[in-house]
């Protein structure tokens, strides 16, 4: 028992005590003193970072909690959904601040915003959702009914009712996974807004309730998203890109035993390539184990699409473990339909059910009072106009193209490669004994591994050269185009956001670049920012080559990685210690040239 439920079962014997004895005066016990001044200490701590969020004209709102100093703050997409590029936001220390929106999960109901005009903003504590039990305390703070005229957060308290509770979508992409149900009071307005613990740990988002047929009325169950789900998803968020969530590329259903077995499955899926079949039995995914459909629904989606994550399966008795990309779950213009703002009119809702949030009105009877200021007209602040880019595809490319200087520059520590672009010398030993030896140009590439070449002209399409390793010899040629060229030399380029390293490795930082039907992921170490490594896949749902980069070595004035790491298919190929590197001088453009003497 906790302490606090301690002391409230020795405040009841208390009062039953008074009762009893007729005593006009009793001594409250320290303990229950002692007790309410952590919670009221707990209480001051939690406040100064949840925000209060206000729609245009003052027609409705909801809450929101700043998670970094330097002003993001999340809510959810269903209280900023038509609102605009620019918000207008209250703290507790009476300001009004200028907000810009950052990016939409359509699907997962989250959205991050940007608190503006300062780089010191009080934030969360960010707590662990995997360690929420039944009976847990857990505070809601937030904005409900938009009493926070003050931007003082009203203050709830109650226990966690359940965990891990699954919610089936319901005629929209909205879809509630691995959440929080809690009897603490959740009323519109609190939409977007923190639910904290027992220690002031932000442990989830704030998004629905279950209320009465007939009425707008909390029936005692409301639901947060799990704080894991969305930190997952930050870095995603942070890119600007509307983001999507992730399926396996299968289905499971839970048998009368109580196993969980494949029932179907798409041929194209990572999944299916790495040995997966109908009638395999789910043990276990990310680490977490498999009890029923709905406990892998619920792992599956709190995670983005793209990650690579540990699965666990088993056939005849015998487990196996392999590790998957996984797969969008929606097409790229399904997500952008339903991330289109409409900043000139009222907030779109979606067809069937939603969850009740911030657009619900006042109560009839109380007129609400105007913020401390009020929001002007519908215009962006001049001086942060600039940070609110449109592009097809993204809720702000402004933060996107942002995150894609920060990592380009990080390959500025390799030297400079914009007067290398004749043809490239790279030579090795495959596992320290086999010869490796590339030869790369603007018109042609070739390796020679062992004994055997492999070449083509780049006017042709890009073949798995050397034969099954997912393509080396592109993947080469690709890493020579992102060191003298950079974005230009792809068709697409962009920051989506980060993931753990080979689905078990430390958080990097992830470069995406087009080419045709090529895609080469590019990764970054979130530490250091060096790059550690690229992916390189001939096209979509292919096997990719995996190269992993070692710290980089001297080569004549510029840096290489020492060794290069090689895999493909989840299979080893090996290491190859570079012993010569030399890239190919040509002319700077626009420099003058001297006449040859005569």
């Amino acid at each position: 028992m906790t302490a606090c439920h301690s002391a409230v079962r020795c405040a009841g014997s208390l009062v039953l005590a008074v009762i009893l004895t007729g005593a006009a005066h009793a001594a409250v016990p320290q303990e229950v003193l002692d007790v309410e001044a952590r919670r009221v200490e707990t209480i001051q701590r939690m406040a100064p970072a949840v925000v209060a969020i206000f729609a245009k004209g003052g027609q409705g709102g909801g809450s929101g909690v700043v998670v970094s100093p330097d002003g993001f703050t999340v809510t959810n997409f269903h209280v900023v959904d038509g609102q605009g590029a620019f918000l207008k936001c209250g703290l507790n220390d009476g300001k009004l601040y200028d907000a810009v929106l950052v990016n939409i999960d359509p699907t997962g109901d989250i959205a991050l915003i940007k608190l503006l005009g300062r780089d010191d903003f009080p934030a969360a504590e960010i707590g662990n959702s995997d360690l929420v039990k039944v009976g847990d305390p857990a505070f809601a703070l937030g904005n409900p009914f938009l009493l926070a005229t003050d931007f003082q957060p009203t203050v709830t308290y109650g226990m966690v009712s359940g965990v891990h509770r699954y919610q089936f979508p319901a005629e929209t992409f909205l879809e509630y996974t691995d959440c929080i149900q809690v009897d603490t009071s959740i009323n519109p307005g609190n939409s977007g807004g923190p639910l904290f613990n027992g220690a002031g740990e932000l442990i989830g988002i704030n998004g629905r309730i279950s209320v009465e047929k007939r009425g707008r009325v909390n029936v005692g169950a409301g639901y947060a998203i799990s704080i894991n789900q969305v930190m997952n998803f930050l870095d995603h968020l942070k890119s600007g890109r509307i983001v999507d969530h992730a399926t396996l590329g299968a289905v499971v259903a839970t048998n009368s035993d109580g196993s969980v077995t494949v029932t179907n499955i798409l041929e194209q899926s990572e999944a299916f390539r790495r040995g997966l079949q109908v009638a395999d039995e789910i043990v276990s995914f990310a680490g977490r184990p498999i009890e029923s459909a709905n406990t892998f629904k619920n792992i599956l989606g709190i995670y983005p699409s793209g990650w690579k994550l540990p699965l666990v399966y088993r056939r005849a008795g015998m487990d196996q473990e392999i590790v998957v990309r996984l797969r969008r779950l929606h097409r790229a213009a399904e997500l952008e339909l339903s991330g289109q703002s409409a900043p000139e009119g009222p907030p779109r809702r979606q067809p069937g059910p939603r969850p009740e949030g911030p657009e619900d009105p006042q109560p009839r009877r109380q007129a609400p009072r105007p913020p401390v200021e009020q929001p002007p007209e519908d215009k962006p602040p001049a001086e942060f106009a600039h940070m609110f880019v449109e592009q097809p595809g993204y809720a702000n490319f402004w933060f996107n193209q942002q995150a894609q200087e920060r990592l380009s520059a990080s390959l500025k520590s390799w030297g400079d490669f914009s007067a290398a672009r004749g043809p490239w010398k790279i030579d090795g030993k495959l596992a320290g004994k086999t010869p490796v030896q590339f030869r790369l140009s603007d018109d042609a590439i070739a390796v020679k591994v062992g004994d055997r070449t492999s070449a083509q002209k780049l006017s042709d399409d890009f073949t798995d050269l050397p034969p099954t390793t997912g393509g080396w010899l592109p993947a080469m040629h690709f890493l020579r185009q992102m060191l003298t060229r950079g974005r230009e030399a792809f068709s697409d380029f962009y920051y989506i956001g980060s993931e753990p390293l080979d689905g078990v490795g430390p958080r990097v930082d992830l470069l995406i670049a087009l080419r045709g039907e090529s895609i080469t992921r590019w990764y970054f170490d979130q530490a250091t920012g060096d790059c550690v490594g690229m992916d390189f896949a001939i096209r979509e749902d292919a096997d990719e080559c995996e190269l992993r980069f070692s710290p980089l070595a001297s080569f004549g004035g510029r840096k290489f990685p020492a060794r290069i790491t090689l895999r493909h298919a989840g299979t080893s190929i090996g290491e190859i210690p570079i012993e010569l590197f030399e890239a190919g001088e040509t002319k700077a453009a626009g420099i003058e040239r001297k006449e040859p003497r005569r």
